[in-house]
């Protein structure tokens, strides 16, 4: 016999059913998306001479952002905090709500990638950081045998 769990105007459900829909949702689904930040989602295309990764971080400044490179990786961070204050005319706080973000990202650079030269531009929601290939030298000799 299986158990029916049922709110009225849905299709019957089983308990299996019910702890598979409860054990296999995301945090954020109990405790609000704003509490749960994840870190941004990032595309990374090869061109001909270099790199580029693409980072999705809307509703930042480019001043929240931080890149730098740090014993042959690439660190990625960007903190940002957010006010809202709401008083009543005698001063007293009627709401005050604080919100603080950040994430942290780290890729370790491939050996042809001219750390030196790295660049980033942030528009329209997207960090591009763009990291050109070194210059390839061609070490290959013949070895006369004396």
């Amino acid at each position: 016999m299986n158990l029916v769990v049922r709110k009225p105007g849905t299709r019957p459900a089983t308990l299996d059913q019910v702890f598979d829909n409860f054990f296999n949702r995301d945090l954020g689904t109990f405790f609000g998306n704003d509490l749960m930040r994840e870190s941004p989602s990032v595309n990374i295309v090869e061109l001909e001479n270099a790199f580029n990764i693409e980072l999705a971080a809307p509703g930042l400044n480019k001043g929240d952002f931080k890149v730098k490179v740090e014993d042959n990786h690439l660190l990625i961070s960007a903190e940002k905090e957010n006010k809202v204050e709401e008083t009543a005319e005698s001063g007293k706080f009627v709401r005050r709500e604080f919100n603080f973000s950040s994430f942290k990202r780290s890729f370790r650079l491939p050996e042809d990638v001219d750390a030196e030269a790295i660049k980033a531009n942030y528009e329209n929601g997207v960090l591009v950081i763009n990291l050109p290939k070194a210059e390839v030298v061609d070490n290959t000799r013949e070895i006369e045998i004396l």
